[in-house]
């Protein structure tokens, strides 16, 4: 035990802040449970972007989700203000005990001197000043050469005021609800595709520079469709993403469902969980399908597959082994929005990932 540990039994409410895109915020589930867990009387919450709430909707351990709009901004000054003043009245008629801030975003250190929790949990960042330190009466540790999972640096909140997550704390927890489930069931039904029958292959990022190659994508749905295998094809409704997915229709054969721009969140999730395989990118969509227990081949270029990689399933992670400079976390070589690091992969390589995990 650390000498200031906190005593869980006297936490009535607590608060988690996680103020990042969709994927990091489905990794945040484990803290949840782990809290709920030790602390079984406590009300846990969640502070996130509105946009991000689908992630975390129906966590069992989860009594009350609170969502911060990036649109706000552009609202008005009047606008935005009445706006964060009717969330920060939310907050504070909870009357939270503990705060967990996940990351270094400013926002959490004036929150919580708003709400003044007993106990408050951010990373230490160094050169932050004397407002951040006094936020807070726990940080925890950022070692710099350490390459850990996100879901581990997450639970490192836990760790640091003296509470250890089980193995079983550790799964990510995703719910897609009855309406996703139903809908979703339907549109298998009507195009004849039963539970573990097809690949769902998403092979879109908001991120374009951590994407593979439109083309090459074509080239592998079209084998494994050769192989007998049906493609469903999924992506976001942005422009972008649906412009990838253009450029991949000429050249794939019937044997793909395009669902492109179609799907919520939830029911990409309900796709996700009838599928044999899924096949994507380092993107949020991957964590969902590792979060439904569905096995995972993703594509990793300059991001780092030891803080990102699929969590807690069966997976292959495919990347170049000609790139020493990889992962390197830039938007491209050089900020260029290419990476060569993918770029460079092969069909073949990416197929034989495929092959492992639908033989096994």
């Amino acid at each position: 035990m650390i000498a200031d540990a906190i005593p869980l039994d006297r936490l009535r409410r607590a608060l988690v802040i996680k103020l990042r895109h969709h994927g990091d915020v489905l990794l945040t589930a484990p803290v949840f449970s782990t809290l709920k867990r030790a602390a079984p009387q406590c009300e846990i919450d969640a502070l996130v972007y509105a946009d991000t709430l689908p992630m975390l909707t129906d966590h069992p351990a989860i009594a009350q989700l609170h969502g911060i709009g990036r649109d706000w901004k552009r609202r008005g000054l009047l606008g935005q203000a009445a706006a964060e003043w009717a969330l920060l009245a939310q907050l504070r008629a909870r009357g939270y005990d503990l705060i967990i801030h996940l990351t270094e975003h400013r926002r959490g250190a004036w929150m919580t001197r708003l709400l003044q929790p007993q106990w408050a949990v951010a990373p230490a960042v160094r050169g932050r000043g004397g407002l951040w330190q006094r936020s807070f009466t726990h940080f925890t540790a950022q070692p710099l050469n350490a390459r850990r999972h996100t879901v581990e640096r997450h639970l490192d909140a836990l760790r640091r005021i003296g509470l250890q997550a089980s193995a079983a704390d550790k799964q990510v927890v995703l719910v897609p609800g009855r309406a996703a489930e139903e809908r979703v069931a339907a549109l298998m039904a009507q195009h004849g595709l039963g539970q573990g029958s097809y690949v769902h292959m998403h092979p879109t990022s908001r991120w374009l520079f951590k994407c593979w190659p439109a083309a090459k994508f074509a080239a592998l749905a079209n084998r494994l469709a050769e192989a007998g295998m049906k493609i469903v094809l999924t992506a976001a409704p942005d422009e972008k993403e649906k412009s990838f997915i253009r450029d991949m229709l000429p050249a794939l054969g019937g044997a793909t469902l395009d669902l492109s721009g179609q799907l919520s969140l939830k029911e990409l999730a309900a796709i996700a969980a009838r599928a044999r395989l899924f096949v994507g990118v380092d993107s949020a969509p991957m964590h969902i399908a590792a979060a439904m227990g569905t096995p995972v081949i993703a594509l990793f270029g300059p991001s780092g597959e030891l803080e990102w990689g699929p969590w807690n399933v069966a997976h292959r992670v495919v990347c170049s082994d000609r790139h020493p400079c990889r992962p390197c976390g830039i938007d491209g070589c050089g900020g260029g929005k290419v990476s060569e690091c993918l770029e460079t992969l092969s069909v073949d390589s990416v197929h034989a990932a495929c092959a492992e995990l639908l033989a096994a």
